[in-house]
């Protein structure tokens, strides 16, 4: 299974990006798609979550209301839409996935390779 998160960059505060990881060799459908981060210098924290369907999902307190998890069965694609971005924001963002639910990276199996996210004050 290979996943590769794409859509990173530079942006002012307030502004916007969508994010995409595309999942190749595996059942896209079989899988909960996460996202994490990890801001320079710290630990790997959770960003969100979304079912196999796309019908249940979950955020960090940090960006509920500002991101938006989505996925595309038919396009093997997950999809995280983030609003109203802060220089907090700012960190390498990666798409992780597995058959079970869960908020800890530890609970995925599958990584991409990152995407940077910079947001200037």
């Amino acid at each position: 299974v290979q996943l590769q998160a794409s859509g990173g960059g530079l942006v002012q505060t307030g502004g916007s990006l969508r994010l995409s990881c595309i999942v190749s060799g595996g059942t896209f459908s079989s899988f909960v798609m996460g996202w994490f981060r990890q801001p320079l210098g710290k630990e790997r924290e959770f960003v969100a979550r979304i079912s196999w369907r796309g019908d249940n999902t979950f955020y960090a307190d940090s960006v509920r209301g500002r991101f938006t998890l989505s996925r595309d069965n038919g396009k093997n694609t997950v999809y995280l839409q983030m609003n109203s971005l802060k220089p907090e924001d700012t960190s390498v963002y990666y798409c992780a996935a597995d058959r079970k639910l869960g908020i800890l990276p530890s609970a995925y199996g599958y990584w991409g390779q990152g995407t940077q996210v910079t947001v200037s004050s």
